[in-house]
């Protein structure tokens, strides 16, 4: 049966959930998962990317922000804390507790703004406590860091967070990122 490009993307998404205002999420790559996935969206597919290093693995559901791009190019990036790991392609409404704004130098050398925003989903019952990054046990913020700035060592890249920031830094990133995506989205095509 043939598709019709009316089908919607999983990137094209709304940002915000229009029944409850939640932020939507798509994970990418589930907690514990040593490998990691992207998605496609020029064949609306999850793509394999790589394995992590033996012992490493994503320490939280980590997804992307529909509708939304980062200076980076891709939409923006997020972390989810959940009860328990959701699988690839699953849709989430959470609720932004924080970011960690932070620089990654690519391949060539350049450096690139590529924020990690943090989020709770809404449906998590161990988590539903946590409304700002100073919810979270002291240490875990050095954790998350240190995970991506060992992730992106091993890949020939460099992570060099800038800062924590709550709830609303986080909201001004994602107006930002959806602001840019409807730029992009408005230029012509050639």
């Amino acid at each position: 049966m043939p598709t019709s490009r009316a089908t919607l993307l999983l990137s094209e998404l709304p940002t915000f959930d229009p029944k409850t205002g939640d932020l939507t999420v798509v994970i990418e790559t589930p907690k514990g998962s040593p490998n990691k996935y992207d998605y496609d969206s020029s064949c609306g597919a999850f793509r394999f990317v790589a394995v992590l290093p033996e012992g490493m693995s994503f320490p939280f559901d980590f997804g992307f922000v529909p509708s939304s791009l980062g200076d980076d190019g891709d939409p923006l990036d997020v972390l989810v804390l959940m009860d328990a790991p959701t699988p690839v392609g699953c849709v989430l409404s959470v609720k932004l507790i924080g970011v960690i704004v932070a620089k990654q130098r690519e391949h060539n050398g350049e450096w690139v703004q590529n924020d990690r925003l943090l989020a709770v989903a809404t449906r998590s019952r161990r988590h539903t406590y946590i409304n700002s990054l100073d919810d979270l046990r002291p240490e875990l913020m050095d954790e998350i860091e240190a995970f991506f700035g060992q992730y992106n060592r091993l890949a020939g890249k460099e992570f060099k967070p800038g800062g924590r920031f709550g709830p609303d830094k986080a909201h001004e990133l994602i107006d930002a990122g959806v602001n840019r995506y409807s730029r992009e989205l408005s230029k012509p095509r050639a």
